[in-house]
């Protein structure tokens, strides 16, 4: 776990999502929770000694898999956009095991079992202040990687959690984004005020403006040839060859190439039948 600014702890050693703790005096708030049984009660612990009010808050950024299998295991009330609980309401009430699909990183384990669902009880349309200490915590709506996806910003240590909005060192979730959307977002992100910002990333910590633009670069890029393909009236199945030419670009692990390569198939595939085949309905995730 690594200190930002005072109160303000980042854990990325987990497998999924990068988990923020903000103990203040009111108390404790969290952002994102592990998806592993054993890495929630190791989390538990550590957070334990951070100390602050007796109050629990658990703050999920999106929907995805990865940042909300372990949510109800967190067993503290939970805040996240209205539209994720909409996501909530369209999937089975318990969750269970599936074969690897998406290039998630739930996927590459073993042993999750059923697990219930535990959607926000405490949800919010464009903005949230959560005032718990003399510095408050602002949540903001910013669309784009996903259906309910928020920013989490702590304007006065001027530090702000992306979630997947910001992915730099591997493929990103594209399979429920709109790109466009998401490219406006990461312009926020590079013109003022925000550049003065430390952006977390939702996978990994803290990143570079230089990262930000890079991925703003690819995200563009696959945009384009999804609209060539469009515009070509090419079948779903033609984005297959898109794949290698965006794994290309980033310096993958060995025992990584076939999840991301996963990733890419689905999230290219979805995309674009949700985007140029169908009337845009969102994907039920």
């Amino acid at each position: 776990m690594q200190q930002y600014a005072e109160h303000v702890f980042i854990e990325t050693s987990y497998p999924g999502v990068t988990l923020a703790a903000i103990p203040w005096s009111h108390g404790l708030i969290m952002i994102d929770a592990p998806f592993r049984a054993d890495d929630v009660r190791t989390w538990r612990s550590a957070l334990l000694n951070l100390g602050g009010g007796v109050e629990r808050l658990l703050v999920s950024l999106d929907a995805h898999f990865d940042r909300t299998l372990g949510v109800r295991a967190m067993d503290c009330t939970t805040i996240g956009h209205e539209k994720m609980a909409n996501v909530f309401r369209n999937r089975p009430v318990t969750f269970k095991s599936q074969s690897s699909e998406t290039g998630a990183e739930w996927e590459q384990y073993n042993g999750l079992g059923n697990i219930r669902w535990s959607p926000p009880e405490i949800t919010f349309s464009q903005k949230m202040q959560i005032q718990w200490d003399e510095s408050p915590l602002e949540l903001e709506y910013h669309p784009g990687v996903a259906a309910g996806a928020i920013w989490a910003i702590l304007p006065e240590q001027k530090i702000l959690l992306a979630g997947d909005a910001v992915i730099v060192d591997q493929p990103p979730f594209v399979g429920s984004a709109d790109l466009p959307t998401w490219l406006d977002q990461l312009e926020l992100l590079l013109a003022p005020p925000l550049n003065e910002y430390l952006v977390i990333s939702g996978r990994g910590g803290a990143v570079t403006h230089p990262q930000i633009r890079t991925l703003y670069e690819r995200l563009k890029s696959i945009n384009q040839h999804l609209e060539n393909l469009a515009e070509q009236k090419a079948p779903a199945e033609e984005t297959s060859s898109l794949v290698k030419l965006f794994l290309a670009e980033f310096d993958i692990p060995a025992g990584r190439q076939a999840q991301y390569t996963q990733r890419l198939h689905y999230g290219l595939h979805h995309y674009y039948i949700r985007h140029f085949q169908s009337a845009g309905e969102d994907i039920v995730e």
